[in-house]
């Protein structure tokens, strides 16, 4: 099956460049805009503040109509700690896989997205093909929002965005969004024997969380559901806590970091406010919360026009799914004013993980997929 692999090459090179969210994605950005360049293929870039990682945008076709916009993340996350077969950065092939950081969560989909922006480079097109790179999106998608401000401004809103993440080539129409919060619990600083003159941080903390745990129940019991994901339900999850000096000293300060994941349907803000009303007025004044990152969640109705287009592009088993994990989709959902459709090689079951592995089978099937694609929009 490998001769049949248009984009192995690519992605063994993709893979080779140690892309890691800490890390700067200047080489990969840089080597993919030479390639690109090559075909005459428009290519901007847009970076961050040092100038040390970069979105990259490209066009091919004619400008003053809406284009097909394919988009997927540089990124990948770090591979310290974790006990890999094979060398993480090299992409090794066996038994029909190809194993290394990055080949399913995504660089699987940019070598295949890649390849379909060079063919379609050869073709006269009757509207334009696009591919946005970003960087940053492992760490709360937070480098692409600065393209984004860009081509919402001067882009025509595209027909429709696939954005590349692992789905087993499934159509992922729908993921909840992601509010991260700090909560600074402040109390006062004593001798433990004396403990009861004055507030301890920590004992606030934990009027915080029994909020978050009472917010949650009412939510599972009265909020929005959606049956569509495993947990129909907006989540609250309290993933760190950190309080206290020594066992005999009040604690004068304790952290909670905290998220919500909510319905597309439901407010972040508007829970925050619920979370915050539960608490009793005599902590609400000792509690400090800030919002340290979020990105929208994404819902796509099955009834419009893209999802019948890129329904008809893929094979008649392919079923239309919400999906747990967040991605990018509901920022280009937001920016560009466009239905938005998640749709990648790979599982993201195997990614962030060691030994993390595409399939030869769906590596091919994302290239059918967009060599079909750029046949419907060649004249």
């Amino acid at each position: 099956m490998n001769k049949q692999i248009r984009s192995l090459a690519l992605l063994e090179r993709l893979i080779a460049f140690d892309t890691t969210s800490y890390k700067s994605n200047i080489e990969l950005i840089d080597d993919v805009k030479q390639i690109f360049e090559q075909h005459q293929i428009y290519v901007q870039l847009n970076f961050n503040q040092d100038r040390t990682k970069a979105n990259l945008f490209a066009s091919t076709g004619p400008e003053n109509e809406a284009g097909i916009l394919l988009s997927g993340h540089s990124d990948v996350v770090p591979v310290t700690g974790q006990q890999w077969d094979t060398p993480a950065f090299n992409a090794v092939i066996k038994d029909d896989h190809v194993y290394g950081r990055g080949t399913a969560d995504m660089k699987g989909f940019l070598a295949c997205a890649i390849n379909a922006m060079l063919d379609a480079s050869q073709c006269q097109l009757k509207r334009p093909l696009q591919l946005c790179i970003s960087y940053d999106e492992e760490i709360g998608c937070i480098g692409v929002r600065g393209i984004l401000e860009h081509l919402s401004e001067n882009l025509i809103p595209p027909l429709v965005c696939v954005i590349g993440e692992p789905t087993m080539m499934q159509m992922a129409l729908a993921h909840k969004g992601k509010t991260v919060y700090q909560a600074r619990c402040c109390g006062e600083e004593g001798h433990s024997a004396l403990a009861p003159r004055f507030v301890n941080a920590i004992h606030v903390a934990g009027h915080l969380i029994q909020s978050l745990q009472q917010t949650q129940q009412y939510i599972a019991l009265q909020g929005q559901q959606d049956q569509g994901y495993d947990i129909p339900y907006t989540t609250i999850h309290v993933g760190k806590i950190a309080g206290g000096t020594a066992l005999n000293i009040v604690p004068n300060q304790c952290i909670v970091d905290y998220e919500i994941r909510n319905l597309a349907e439901d407010s972040s803000t508007n829970i925050q406010n619920l979370i915050f009303d539960k608490i009793s007025e005599e902590y609400q004044s000792h509690i400090e919360i800030k919002q340290v990152n979020e990105y929208p969640g994404l819902k796509t109705s099955p009834t419009v026009q893209a999802v019948e287009f890129i329904q008809q592009l893929l094979p008649v088993d392919t079923t239309q799914t919400n999906i747990s994990f967040g991605t990018e989709g509901g920022l280009f959902q937001s920016a560009m004013n466009c239905p938005v459709i998640v749709c990648g090689p790979g599982d993201i079951a195997v990614a962030h993980k060691p030994n993390e592995y595409v399939s030869l089978a769906q590596l091919r099937q994302c290239e059918i997929f967009l060599e079909k694609l750029v046949t419907t929009i060649t004249v």
